[in-house]
């Protein structure tokens, strides 16, 4: 069965069209499982109607593959660095990057015992999607026996945009219908990509219009090949602005994002967010605003610009320090939002985890409790319930990197 979204225009007599606006309405309906496309025209009494009809192959397996990683209490583990970004964090413990030390530090996060109580969603490299833990077991068939949906990133990276002060955008748009198909027959059931906007660099009209673009082509093509789309449009850290300042940046990239998703007819209801948090630059030399106000400004902006349809917003942590990204979601939690309201983290998990393990299989066990910690640490700021009671010192270390990459 698939859903089908049915928009239906009538106009008032055709004489007087300049001079009176046009009024629409949507509604939804079930039918069969084919993708369909009919438009019906007829004039009656002066009036005319325009009937579009679209269905959608896996509209109600995107919206509950949304719905079940934006479940209460959970938020999802990003885990699809690439092989030369692992390879920093491998480096910094004294671990040679190599294929085989990669798919050892993946194994000890996809097999910590209970993460499927915190964890929904864990966003996997492409090396990754395809490798198996050491007893022979598939990462996939692992994932999903504790209830966590494997993604995938799709991305192909940033590259510098031609004519602009510095500023990137995001390829990988060709051949990416064949990928996500081949994803989805691999297990994946969503998708990833991460585009960026710098506002010390600009940010330019091009590079926002080319982020929110890019975006709105890419959760299409993933709705049509079975994975929800992550959609990411990442305003960074880098900078000396204020407050203020982000949040204008940050309401007009996803002014243009929502403009551009609806252009390309994708299905609200089958997608994630994946925003950063309205904070200062990291270089901002006033005083450091606190949770709440953190809190108060990204919300007001997710507000004012995205539609209560999507099922969740799942933030990511941006270089903040693990507890200040635990400590913003919380306060972001304390009362009800349209939306859930979760995290999609890579470091703020990761940090403590790779500095306990430090590439000895000896502490394996206890680099997965501290994975585990992590992940309630934010279960409960999910929730709205999180407190530092037996945080250590370490998790408020700074994890900014300027001109971070992927």
């Amino acid at each position: 069965v698939a859903r089908c979204e049915m928009r239906r225009v009538v106009h008032s007599n055709p004489h007087r069209l300049s001079n009176m606006a046009a009024s629409a309405m949507t509604s939804t309906f079930v039918g069969t499982n084919v993708h369909a496309k009919a438009r019906v025209s007829h004039a009656k009494a002066g009036r005319r109607a325009a009937l579009t009809t679209r269905c959608g192959a896996y509209d109600e397996e995107l919206v509950a593959t949304a719905n079940k990683i934006a479940s209460k209490g959970r938020g999802i583990l990003a885990m699809d660095e690439s092989n030369a970004t692992c390879g920093k964090r491998l480096d910094s413990i004294g671990v040679e990057n190599t294929e085989e030390n990669r798919r050892t530090y993946r194994e000890l996060l996809v097999s910590t015992p209970g993460l499927g109580e915190y964890i929904s969603g864990a966003i996997l490299f492409e090396e990754t999607l395809y490798q198996s833990a050491s007893d022979g077991k598939k990462f996939v068939d692992v994932l999903n026996e504790q209830g966590i949906i494997p993604g995938i990133k799709v991305d192909k990276g940033l590259v510098p945009m031609a004519g602009s002060n510095g500023e990137s955008w995001c390829q990988g748009l060709d051949g990416l219908a064949q990928r996500c198909a081949e994803y989805y027959k691999a297990g994946a059931r969503f998708a990833k990509w991460r585009s960026v906007v710098s506002i010390p660099n600009g940010p330019s009209t091009i590079a926002v219009r080319d982020c929110a673009y890019g975006l709105a082509r890419y959760a299409a093509i993933c709705q049509e090949n079975g994975l929800v789309p992550i959609v990411e449009p990442e305003i960074l850290l880098d900078g000396e602005h204020d407050i203020d300042r982000t949040m204008e940046v940050f309401m007009d990239t996803w002014a243009q994002t929502f403009h551009y998703l609806a252009d390309n007819k994708v299905m609200f209801e089958g997608i994630l967010l994946k925003p950063s948090m309205v904070t200062p630059g990291a270089d901002w030399k006033g005083q450091k605003p606190a949770p709440e106000v953190i809190a108060e400004y990204t919300l007001k902006a997710l507000r004012r610009r995205v539609p209560p349809a999507v099922p969740g917003i799942m933030f990511l942590s941006g270089g903040q320090s693990e507890l200040e990204a635990t400590l913003n979601l919380n306060a972001m939690n304390q009362s009800p939002n349209p939306w859930h309201v979760s995290f999609s983290y890579a470091r703020a998990l990761q940090n403590s985890v790779l500095k306990t393990w430090q590439g000895n299989p000896a502490n394996v066990d206890a680099a997965q409790k501290s994975l585990l910690a992590r992940a309630k640490a934010n279960s409960d700021a999910q929730l709205g319930q999180y407190t530092m009671d037996g945080e250590a010192a370490s998790a408020a270390e700074g994890m900014y990197e300027k001109g971070y990459t992927y």
